[in-house]
């Protein structure tokens, strides 16, 4: 009977631990923000400092990481990058959040045609690639790190209100809906104080899924030029920087913020679908 017992349980001991990858994914990002909280102490010089005479020079003693065509130390700017990489995209998908969860709530309870025009919207919005869609926006008002989150999250919008709008168009037939509107308590209320925060930990779930290509979207436009400018450490606009150098030889300038926004990008998705898929199921 012991025996038994210990065999039926062990799939279920095994089936509740975090698998390896997401426990290594999380662990690199658990350091990635602590480099972004303790980069001016961490950091052996300024981000901004320029040394001519030490221009791209190689892993050191001095520069562990290397050096930049201005002589800016790799390793400063990337730790100072971090910062700018982890609030950007959580501004972009806080504005997303607010203007896709509103618009799909709303379709969902609504109905009718404020569906049929909220869908219809958000359709348009998906006839242009988000990419350009961003790029049209900042033609206008110019660019920017701050124009660059609100476009983006604009374009990020249709995807997550047509996500909460299946959502909620389920959770508004749920049976505690009908009850609260038999108390005579009104839509808005109950949208707000009942159906959007039983819908949290699915939309919280799903935002840590699109962290990663918001922060891909972020430097990809930083490094076309139209997002973070000189002097920041943002990681696009340094890869950008350091693409000149490549073709001196040194791949240092440009591999650097590459490959720490591989990693962060590979670690949030691959904690993201761990996540999502456990909220998903509480």
């Amino acid at each position: 009977m012991a025996v038994s017992s210990a065999v039926a349980l062990a799939p279920l001991t095994v089936r509740n631990r975090r698998p390896v990858g997401v426990m290594v994914a999380g662990g690199l990002l658990a350091l990635v923000v602590l480099a972004a909280v303790f980069a001016p102490l961490l950091a052996p010089y300024a981000p901004d400092a320029i040394d001519l005479s030490a221009s791209l020079v190689g892993t050191s003693g001095d520069h562990l990481l290397g050096t930049d065509s201005s002589g800016q130390d790799l390793l400063s700017r990337a730790l100072y990058g971090t910062r700018t990489s982890l609030i950007a995209p959580i501004l972009l998908l806080a504005v997303a959040a607010v203007l896709g969860v509103t618009l799909g709530v709303l379709a969902a309870w609504r109905g009718g045609w404020v569906d049929a025009l909220v869908s219809r919207l958000t359709d348009v919005m998906y006839a242009f690639p988000g990419l350009l869609f961003t790029v049209l926006i900042i033609a206008v008002f110019g660019a920017g790190m701050t124009t660059s989150v609100l476009a983006l999250g604009l374009a990020f919008t249709p995807t997550i209100a047509k996500y909460v709008r299946s959502l909620a168009l389920s959770e508004s037939r749920k049976p505690y809906v009908d009850a609260y509107r038999v108390q005579g308590m009104g839509g808005a209320r109950i949208c707000v104080a009942h159906l959007v925060p039983n819908l949290g930990r699915a939309i919280l779930g799903y935002l840590v899924v699109l962290f990663g290509e918001a922060l891909m979207s972020l430097a990809t436009l930083s490094y076309l030029g139209f997002g973070a400018q000189p002097p920041s450490s943002d990681w696009g606009l340094m890869v950008q920087e350091g693409q000149a150098a490549v073709v001196q030889g040194a791949l240092l300038p440009a591999l650097v913020p590459g490959t720490a926004i591989a990693l962060v990008v590979v670690s949030f998705n691959v904690v993201g679908v761990w996540a999502a898929d456990r909220l998903g199921r509480q």
